[in-house]
């Protein structure tokens, strides 16, 4: 057997992990015969054994269906005035894309009832589609709220209760939010949080590189890459907090 059919039974057997010998063997469609014995010995010389045990893995799962998840969540901000300020946001898993859903003292049936009005609004006029919100089982959270979604035609997923890690991808953008914007600025008040609020998931969705979007950004593609030899320049996010290079 060449080298260059081996290399192709094994790219069928990483890209297609549920498929056996067999099914690999008609795929070929090389015009000559190669025996399911001889593609099943080059998949398990790579470590590719049968397909009960080459099931997606669930890394693989959630990428694929990833499209149409969304995470929302609540995380707080306290004021040099020693008041406390409620942000709702939502993140898109396929994307990273977040969404600043609304800031309030006062975070009630109204305030998220409306943000979730909204939101499904903004996802209508760009043609994109919820299929499942996955959120905490928070108060907060209303079946008001819940059924402005499903009336999208969306499923609402409740975590379990103190389960962060079911909701891991919104707690992690807290986390990233917190550092790079939060616990550098001292917020006088809503308008203020809004103001930094807006610039900062500006910058998180345009113009910060994702490690979980191979280096890409949430609303785009990433930037071509430049010969050193061209001068770059850089551009201040929130006064300086954050920079961005072009």
């Amino acid at each position: 057997m060449s080298a260059e059919l081996a290399e192709l039974i094994v790219r069928f057997g990483r890209e297609n992990r549920s498929w056996g010998g067999v099914r690999t063997q008609g795929e070929l469609k090389l015009g000559m015969r190669v025996g399911a014995t001889s593609v099943r010995c080059v998949l398990r010389r790579h470590g590719l054994g049968p397909p009960p045990r080459r099931g997606p893995t669930w890394t693989e799962f959630l990428r694929a269906k990833a499209k149409g998840i969304f995470a929302t969540d609540f995380f707080t901000v306290d004021t040099v005035l020693f008041k406390r300020l409620y942000v709702l946001f939502a993140l898109e898993h396929a994307t990273r894309r977040a969404h600043l859903l609304g800031i309030t003292e006062h975070p009630g049936i109204g305030f998220v009832t409306q943000a979730a009005r909204e939101l499904a609004g903004e996802l209508a006029e760009t043609g994109r589609s919820m299929k499942f919100l996955i959120r905490d089982r928070d108060t907060k959270f209303t079946a008001t709220s819940d059924d402005v979604f499903r009336s999208d035609g969306a499923e609402v997923v409740k975590a379990p209760v103190r389960s962060p890690r079911a909701n891991a991808y919104a707690e992690r953008f807290v986390r990233t939010a917190r550092a790079e914007c939060l616990d550098r600025a001292l917020v006088v008040g809503p308008g203020h949080l809004g103001a930094d609020l807006r610039e900062y998931f500006g910058h998180y969705n345009t113009g910060r590189p994702h490690r979980g979007l191979d280096l890409g950004l949430p609303a785009g593609p990433a930037a071509p890459r430049a010969p050193l030899s061209l001068a770059v320049s850089r551009h201040d996010v929130l006064g300086g907090l954050v920079h961005e290079y072009r």
